[in-house]
């Protein structure tokens, strides 16, 4: 009798779970969004973009690495059962958005490629509903609507120009940050999620570094100095930045978030790096948002309170990790 009296109510365990994987979710947006106004000014003083991923990648599997380490004290056929999700992880999570990103970056606006790589969000819709057979609900749709027609006014795409093969990469680094919230939903207590995140990030470091040295990828990495907040700072301070904070902490709290409020909830959380980044590139940067972005930034808020208000979302639960793989076990 008693210990019915004092154990937790199902429902209120599963509210604390979704209201702790919400806030690490918003806690990795923020996080990741910090990269790219510490990488900018790197790249333009004459970092190549190979060189500061690999470093990043690098560093920021060393900091997640006990917990790899963790797990194949505790399990010895811990590489071999999970060595397939780890290197999908790896490729497309981790390696693959990055490099598909910049790859578009190079080609078209950085703008444009940031919205078609945010479309992932829309993609997973797509993929549940291939997946079920289920239609989303009213509110998923509106919400994606919502959400993406935010995005627009944010990224402001005006004039822009279409290219084909940037349209392409960027739409690889679309599915790519799709796999990354698939994979993250199959972390749990037989894949721990820091150990998930630090392997995925030594394999993205591999994969970089290996199209390095064959060519694919300049590693040119100069000692220069850099500009941030109007302060001249070495090279080292906002790639150890990058790398030991907003990229440990940024896939830390990420693959930490995913089982708990889902994929597609996530994914669109997600979207609130890019409201992060404008407020980054203002502090640090002097790059001040127009109003049509605070604008875009409220309707991207508005169309993830509509999702996550949701209940029956197909394979997304809310406050605990899905009961059945979205991915195929290896």
């Amino acid at each position: 009798m008693t210990s019915s009296l004092t154990a937790p109510h199902p429902s209120s365990t599963a509210a604390r779970m979704s209201s702790t994987g919400l806030m690490m979710a918003v806690g990795s947006a923020l996080a990741f969004s910090s990269s790219g106004p510490f990488m900018k000014p790197l790249l333009e003083a004459g970092w190549s973009v190979g060189a500061a991923l690999l470093v990043r990648m690098a560093v920021a599997g060393l900091v997640l690495a006990p917990a790899l380490v963790s797990a194949l004290r505790a399990e010895r056929s811990f590489l071999r059962r999970h060595w397939r999700i780890i290197v999908g992880f790896g490729l497309t999570g981790v390696a693959g958005c990055q490099i598909f990103y910049f790859s578009a970056m190079q080609r078209m606006p950085v703008a444009v490629a940031l919205l078609i790589q945010y479309l992932a969000p829309v993609l997973l819709v797509l993929f549940a509903w291939a997946r079920t057979r289920r239609a989303p609900s009213r509110l998923v749709v509106v919400g994606s609507i919502v959400a993406i027609g935010g995005l627009i006014l944010v990224v402001d795409i005006a004039g822009a120009a279409f290219d084909l093969l940037g349209t392409l990469f960027a739409l690889g680094a679309a599915i790519c940050v799709g796999a990354y919230f698939l994979i993250s939903e199959r972390a749990g207590d037989d894949l721990p999620p820091l150990a998930l995140a630090s392997g995925g990030l030594f394999t993205g470091a591999a994969l970089v570094g290996v199209l390095g040295l064959i060519g694919v990828l300049p590693l040119t990495a100069p000692a220069v100095s850099v500009e941030l907040a109007g302060v001249s700072v070495p090279w080292f301070v906002p790639l150890l930045w990058v790398a030991a904070v907003a990229t440990s902490v940024g896939y830390a709290f990420g693959v930490m978030a995913v089982p708990r409020i889902g994929s597609r909830l996530a994914s669109f959380v997600g979207l609130s790096e890019v409201l992060f980044a404008l407020g980054f590139a203002w502090l640090f940067l002097g790059e001040t948002p127009a109003p049509v972005q605070f604008v875009g930034g409220a309707l991207i808020l508005v169309g993830v309170v509509l999702v996550r208000m949701d209940a029956s979302s197909a394979g997304e639960p809310r406050g605990q990790a899905a009961t059945v793989p979205v991915v195929p076990a290896p």
